[in-house]
Parts: C-alpha cells; sequence; structure tokens
C-alpha cells in the first residue's frame, strides 16, 4: 500500500496516539516529519523526539505530553495538501488564534514556526497549524 500524504498520517498517528493516552507514537523517518517533531519540541508541545533504527529503517519517537491527564496538543491540522498546496509570503503567514498556537512552515531555510519565518522575512509553504 502507497501512502499517498506521509504528512498527514504523522500529524494524524499524533493526534490518534494523544487522544488514547499513549506515551509514544512511532512513524517512518522523513526529514520533514523530523523538522515538524522538532518544532513541537521547542514549543513545547512534545518531550521528546528520538531517531531510532528498526530493521535497518529509521524510526521517528515522538513522547507525547500532557498536562493533569489531559493532552497538550488540543488540535494539530494539516493545510497544505498535495492536492492543494499553500505557499504563502512573509506578509501572509498564518496567526494561529491571536497567536497561542503555532503554524508550521517549510522555508528554503528549513522547517520553523510561521513567527521565526516573519522574523527571518521569509514565506513557504503552509503545513500544519498546532494549538
Amino acid at each position: 500500500m502507497s501512502l499517498q500524504d506521509p504528512i498527514a498520517d504523522f500529524l494524524t498517528r499524533i493526534r490518534n496516539a494523544q487522544r488514547a493516552g499513549k506515551k509514544f507514537v512511532h512513524a517512518d523517518f522523513s526529514k520533514i516529519k523530523a523538522g515538524i517533531a522538532q518544532v513541537l519540541k521547542e514549543e513545547g508541545y512534545v518531550k521528546e523526539i528520538e531517531i531510532m533504527d528498526n530493521d535497518g529503517k529509521p524510526v521517528i519517537v515522538v513522547h507525547l505530553k500532557y498536562h493533569q491527564t489531559k493532552p497538550v496538543i488540543v488540535k494539530i491540522d494539516r493545510i497544505s495538501k498535495p492536492s492543494c498546496q499553500i505557499y504563502v509570503t512573509k506578509q501572509d503567514l498564518p496567526v494561529v488564534l491571536g497567536g497561542m498556537g503555532v503554524a508550521i512552515v517549510s522555508t528554503s531555510k528549513g522547517i520553523m514556526t510561521a513567527s521565526r519565518a516573519k522574523e527571518a522575512g521569509m514565506g513557504g509553504e503552509v503545513l500544519c497549524t498546532v494549538y
């Protein structure tokens, strides 16, 4: 079975694992998934990320974070899809919940939050939003 949108699959795995109260989630490794996970860690949405080897294939393990038994991530949504990619300029970068959430953007300098991309003066593809 081929996976049409691996980023959406990764975000869905995180969403489902948090709803089920899991401590961590596994996903196949890619640089984009690792970048998204790193931004989630930097912003305080997940505890830790690990890159492990599973039968010769790299796997990313995301340790989920809870506050008083409730998931820290309330909502995580895919914005740009393979069928409809959403690119924005630095002026049009989204603000999530008036700054309470985070938009994750893929830029020419790597994957970062929309606020960091705006500070760096660059736009890019809006991958997802988290709050």
